[in-house]
């Protein structure tokens, strides 16, 4: 009996052992799927979508290095690195090497200030000068009826200036957060510029405001509040707020690059506008914040935060803004771009999924082709490509686009006709840019997709619109 039962186990051990290995097979070659799959974000129809692996389309983009991780069932499932966390010093990107967050910082300095309500220290719906001691938000005739609170200040609809910061060079004077608020670091000052609650703009200005908020009621360095509250509890202990980096992080952290492939000067940025910007991190850290804000709101248990601070804090707003994180039908989470770095977050709500890619370049645009690939092989939804359509236009018709423009913030801009297509000549591109025509008046950017959008009036083209960006025509 002792035998047979020596016997079970042994086999029993078998078992698993073969169960583990093809787990572990199977999940290796989801991840070589995905290495091997990478696809462009702008797809043309009618036209051959071809795929890429990651390794080669770095070198293609010019991007130095990725590194990804992926969520399944509240655990990292796995993480991957590709490519140079420093070409100079010959030093791969690897799942510990630390890279700038960029604005992915919003969310998780979020989830200070949410504590702090639940505390009772702050009221999301009070004036913000309720609580700021060394420095005060000035007051004007938009402020007259409606107030800066900090919920606004959360969902970007608090109507304040300063979409984003620049951030500093290694040797530059840094400021105060209360001096960047008044202007005397290398932005503009943040005030309101229109009625607050009105309408929705994206302002790291607000969060810089939320940031000293913090600071005064805590009388503490806002890296350390956020160390203690926050990435510890939520197992990111080897992340940081600190700005500038400190040097015991030097070694296994990423040099940023230009898009051209240039270092960023000092290898990398300075932000003392830490909450909107300044968060140092690896995706297998950063997506801890995924793990826990899904754990909250999936079996709605306290953690980090209370339930029903979660549950308003993934409520969606204006322009799909929540309390801290972007959302959407199916997914919460953030996009992030400092001087050097991209980042996005994706987290999904019916799914026990989460994804963090990083790259140490101005060039993110690989990170849309893995998310593309990740969404493709988990069958995950709300990450698709941007399919356009091609239309043939007579160069009869095009001619009426050719010309000369004036650009906001930009400068002049020329349009010609080369055989049947336009093309953008300009000073900010080496090259001309060539555009597909989607309809009459509509056109895009053959290579990312960036659309045109043209002001025809009687038949006469007087200007266009391109990324938020106004230009008209100067050569009637």
């Amino acid at each position: 009996m002792k035998h047979l039962s020596s016997l079970f186990v042994v086999a029993l051990l078998l078992c698993v052992t073969t169960l583990n290995a093809q787990t572990d097979n199977n999940l290796e070659a989801r991840i070589k799927r995905i290495e091997n799959g990478l696809m462009r974000n702008l797809q043309i129809e009618g036209e051959e979508n071809p795929t890429y692996n990651i390794n080669k389309r770095l070198k293609e983009l010019n991007i130095p290095g990725l590194s990804i991780a992926f969520v399944s069932n509240g655990k990292v499932e796995w993480a991957r690195a590709y490519g140079m966390a420093d070409r100079g010093e010959n030093r791969p990107m690897t799942t510990e090497t630390m890279l700038l967050a960029g604005s992915i910082s919003k969310p998780v300095a979020a989830l200070r200030a949410h504590q702090m309500v639940e505390a009772g220290k702050f009221n999301l719906d009070v004036n913000v000068n309720n609580y700021l001691k060394s420095w005060k938000l000035p007051e004007n005739d938009f402020t007259k009826k409606e107030k800066v609170t900090l919920r606004r200040i959360l969902n970007h609809t608090a109507g304040l200036t300063v979409w984003g910061f620049p951030g500093y060079d290694k040797g530059d004077k840094i400021p105060t957060a209360a001096e960047v608020l008044d202007g005397k670091g290398n932005t503009d000052s943040v005030r309101v510029y229109k009625e607050p609650g009105e309408s929705w703009m994206y302002s790291g200005g607000g969060y810089t405001i939320m940031q000293l908020m913090i600071t005064d009621t805590e009388q503490t360095t806002f890296p350390e509040t956020m160390q203690k509250h926050v990435l510890d509890p939520m197992d990111m202990k080897k992340s940081t707020f600190e700005n500038p980096l400190p040097e015991q992080y030097h070694a296994i952290a990423a040099t940023g690059y230009r898009g051209n492939g240039t270092e960023v000067e000092g290898k990398w940025p300075i932000y003392p506008e830490m909450a909107a910007a300044g968060l140092w991190t690896t995706p297998t850290q950063l997506i801890q914040y995924a793990i826990e804000i899904q754990k909250i709101n999936n079996s709605k248990k306290d953690g980090i935060l209370e339930y029903k601070s979660v549950k308003e804090m993934l409520k969606g707003g204006m322009n799909g803004h929540g309390l801290g994180p972007q959302t959407s039908e199916h997914m919460f989470g953030h996009g992030g771009a400092d001087e050097g770095f991209r980042a996005q977050l994706f987290a999904w709500r019916e799914q026990p999924h989460a994804v963090v890619v990083m790259v140490n370049s101005d060039n993110g645009s690989i990170m849309q082709e893995v998310l593309l690939a990740v969404a493709q092989e988990y069958s995950l939804p709300g990450i698709e490509p941007d399919k356009r359509e091609n239309i043939k236009m007579d160069p009869a018709d095009l001619q009426k686009y050719t010309g000369k423009y004036k650009l906001e913030r930009m400068g002049d801009v020329e349009l010609k006709l080369d055989g049947d297509h336009l093309f953008v000549h300009a000073a900010f591109s080496p090259e001309p840019i060539q555009l597909n025509a989607e309809s009459d008046g509509r056109f895009y950017v053959a290579r990312d997709g960036v659309r045109f959008t043209f002001d025809i009036q009687d038949g006469k083209v007087m200007g266009f619109e391109v990324q938020r960006l106004k230009a008209v025509r100067v050569d009637n």
